[in-house]
């Protein structure tokens, strides 16, 4: 063993633990709606994306363990050699009516999903704008093309016209990013003024709606009942959210599915999704199709929390507290396990220096009497903003 490479990778390491960054694997053994038991303690959890608890409904698990089966556990190979399982067919058509677009493609995860469509449908000579607080895989999906690619401020449409009519007639194609609910704030994306710019100069939107989808929004498009409807080119959503599965997907023409086909490297090295996973989410998203009262429930949910805890009115089911520092979340979120309850603390480099924080997440699994006490704790224990 080379004990020098070791040595370097432990002061790297105490690096990371000096600045209260170091994250390690607890056991999160879940089960039952939004109970999970961490260090050997039962807690009810704000701290899963499983937004309508669907990975425990019994349809699903029974579509899942139906689908193990007839097929088997897992694929065997890559979607384009022999591992293009006949339910993939099924979700992908359901996936594009319930998006309102032509075709969709179904990848490996959302990692996979926008990692690897941004470097395959665009080049050296293309302009990419893309919103400051974009999710990781959009970033590294940018890195790995040849495009030219600025970010604008969070948000901020006029910075982006700003970008546009400085960068745009340089550029052959254009594409804006954003979210429809950003991940680690809540807030939503500017789609409608983004598609206003779009239009006015001849760009195209990529929507990451990964926490958006089948939670808000009328399903086609989640433009979250514009009118009238934002013109989309590309939407990418993930079935391992509300969906409460695996994998993740894009809705666009169909011109632009068959052309990842050839070209999306995270699409055509992948191991297929194993069937189970896709017999889940296409139950899931029937469930979801009918189910009205059940896709409301995580942002009602949230509401309530917001408006119990004096906090204000929030735009998903996704609340951040800022504490700044990452001690200051770190040990609100020991107090609130303490009293039962489970809640991340979201320190750097997943968010900016300085914006540490405690991020939940509301679930249609979520009793009332624990969110009512949930938003007690945090007015009594005087977290915010210390």
């Amino acid at each position: 063993m080379n004990n020098k490479i070791i040595l370097f990778y432990k002061r790297k390491l105490q690096e990371i633990s000096n600045l209260s960054q170091n994250r390690k694997m607890v056991l999160s053994d879940r089960y039952m709606d939004s109970i999970v038991i961490r260090n050997n303690k039962r807690l009810v959890s704000f701290s899963c994306n499983d937004y309508l608890g669907l990975t425990q409904n019994k349809k699903v698990i029974n579509a899942s363990i139906k689908a193990v089966n007839k097929y088997g556990t897992g694929s065997g190979s890559s979607r384009l050699v022999s591992g293009n399982n006949p339910l993939y067919e099924k979700l992908e058509k359901s996936l594009a009516s319930f998006k309102g677009g032509e075709a969709a493609c179904v990848f490996g995860s959302g990692y996979l999903t926008n990692s690897g469509i941004i470097p395959a449908l665009t080049s050296k000579g293309d302009l990419l704008l893309f919103d400051e607080l974009s999710h990781a895989s959009t970033n590294i999906g940018i890195k790995l093309s040849n495009a030219y690619s600025k970010s604008f401020k969070h948000n901020d449409a006029n910075h982006v016209e700003q970008l546009l009519k400085k960068h745009r007639k340089q550029y052959n194609i254009c594409f804006l990013f954003t979210e429809g609910v950003f991940s680690m704030d809540g807030d939503r994306g500017i789609i409608k003024e983004l598609a206003f710019l779009a239009d006015k100069y001849n760009a195209s939107i990529i929507l990451d709606d990964a926490h958006g989808f089948g939670v808000l929004g009328n399903g086609k498009g989640s433009q979250y009942e514009l009118n009238p409807v934002p013109k989309i080119l590309i939407q990418m959503g993930t079935l391992s959210k509300a969906i409460g599965s695996y994998g993740g997907f894009i809705v666009a023409p169909k011109v632009i599915i068959n052309l990842l086909y050839n070209k999306a490297r995270s699409l055509i090295y992948t191991t297929g999704l194993p069937p189970s996973a896709i017999a889940a989410s296409i139950k899931s998203l029937e469930i979801i199709k009918k189910d009205k009262s059940l896709v409301k429930k995580p942002y009602e949910n949230a509401k309530l929390f917001c408006k119990m805890a004096n906090l204000p009115k929030p735009d998903s089911s996704i609340v951040s507290i800022i504490l700044k520092s990452e001690n200051n979340a770190m040990k609100a979120s020991k107090i609130i396990e303490d009293n039962g309850y489970y809640v991340s603390a979201i320190r750097p480099p997943t968010v900016p220096i300085n914006t540490s924080r405690l991020r939940f997440t509301f679930s249609a699994s979520h009793k009332k009497n624990d969110i009512l006490k949930l938003s007690e704790l945090i007015k009594n224990i005087n977290i915010i903003n210390k």
